[in-house]
């Protein structure tokens, strides 16, 4: 049976070579030593790792050759960046460079256009949460960030919604090989009586009684926002296991309120 081909850039994708960290190894210190072939080898044989990064921005943009350009740009940054004296595995070290430069490529070129000010007061914000977390060896408060920029709260927010990229109503999040559930399903209709008081109470009770790790995954999904793969970083669990405990816990919260 012949491989599934993917053509992106002219890149056959089936083609493409997998390396063995091993071989990683040999190359980062051939290339560390001026051997440019060294990390030509590098890059090619980490395509398919901006390949797998790439499936879930795909529904993002009309050009995925653009995409795939943008994340090899991420790939070379980290490959020209990556101590081995680290001790972390290359892809580890990797993804969150890919994800940056795919998700400001996304972001830049938005059809919803975020104004420049704005746009401005959100990098200086992460600038500043960077910095100082790294000073002081903790995250600091929103109210000191505001202080030390002169902004209030409500422009900090804004400036952070901005950062955020959008999406379609009709954006599949749930599947279990039925029905799919569309984002367009979740939004609330406030002419629709549906969830009353009394259902409200129902699913904040059940919410608390979930497991600690199923609740914490619930609530920084729904209520704050955050990604499955941001999540598994911020654990150090895979992103299918934060599937698994998210799929798990709405499960138990729907057999607790019907």
């Amino acid at each position: 049976m012949a491989r599934h081909k993917v053509e992106i850039c002219g890149v056959n994708t089936a083609n493409i070579k997998v390396l063995t960290n091993e071989e990683m190894i040999t190359l980062f210190k051939k290339m560390q030593a001026g051997d440019l072939q060294a990390k030509e080898e590098l890059i090619n044989g980490n395509l398919k790792l901006v390949l797998s990064i790439l499936r879930k921005y795909n529904n993002r943009t009309d050009n995925m050759d653009d995409l795939f350009q943008v994340g090899c740009i991420g790939l070379i940054k980290a490959i020209d960046n990556f101590d081995l004296g680290h001790g972390v595995k290359f892809s580890t070290y990797a993804v969150p460079m890919i994800v940056g430069e795919v998700k400001r490529y996304i972001r830049d070129n938005n059809s919803v256009r975020i104004a420049r000010g704005i746009k401005d007061t959100a990098y200086r914000i992460i600038r500043l949460r960077e910095e100082l977390t790294n000073k002081n060896g903790i995250e600091p408060s929103v109210q000191t960030i505001c202080q030390q920029l002169n902004i209030d709260e409500y422009d900090y927010a804004l400036a952070l919604d901005s950062q955020k990229d959008s999406i379609s109503m009709f954006e599949p999040i749930y599947s279990d090989g039925g029905d799919v559930i569309y984002l367009s399903d979740q939004l609330e209709d406030k002419t629709d009586t549906l969830y009353s008081l009394e259902y409200k109470i129902s699913l904040y009770d059940a919410l608390d009684k979930l497991k600690e790790k199923e609740k914490y995954i619930i609530n920084s999904r729904y209520l704050y926002g955050k990604t499955q793969m941001e999540l598994s970083e911020e654990l150090g669990i895979s992103q299918a296991q934060i599937s698994r405990l998210e799929k798990s816990g709405l499960d138990n919260i729907r057999k607790m309120i019907n």
